[in-house]
């Protein structure tokens, strides 16, 4: 069996599409019984295009979020998740740059604090601070792997 494509699951669509429209154009001239035939090979014809649709679409590799499922199924719009998904990995994302730029300030102190009170460590302190800033300036993190840029201060 050849692989579904999209082209296949849109031309089932499409007959769908059109099944739908020959009902309604026969519902709106319905006479009675003379086209009442006519109206049931039509909706014979639509079942057995939501079917074939059915079928051919479930084969399809989608990789929809559960949670856009839940918000089509009760109604809301799906843009509304995708914009609350977005504002919640920014705020996210200030969070984390925050927390960073206070462990670097801590640790510029903490620096400072144990030169004072024991400048025999300086030589020391300094050589791990500035490699500590030469790492995040790399985009390494601590044991030299790559780190993305949330680890840029």
């Amino acid at each position: 069996m050849a692989p579904v494509t999209l082209d296949i699951v849109d031309d089932r669509l499409k007959d769908v599409i059109q099944n739908l429209f020959e009902i309604q154009s026969a519902v709106h001239g319905y006479l009675g019984p003379e086209t009442q035939q006519e109206l049931i090979r039509k909706i014979s014809h639509l079942t057995t295009s939501l079917s074939a649709l059915s079928s051919t679409s479930s084969t399809l590799p989608t990789q929809i979020p559960p949670e856009i499922i839940e918000y089509v199924e009760d109604g809301r719009n799906p843009d509304i998740y995708t914009r609350e998904f977005v504002e919640l990995a920014q705020r996210g994302n200030q969070y984390l740059k925050g927390k960073s730029e206070a462990f670097g300030g801590f640790r510029d102190m903490l620096a400072e604090e144990i030169k004072a009170v024991m400048p025999e460590l300086g030589g020391a302190v300094d050589t791990v601070v500035t490699g500590e800033v030469a790492r995040r300036e790399e985009g390494r993190g601590e044991n030299g792997e790559a780190v993305g840029m949330e680890g840029k201060t």
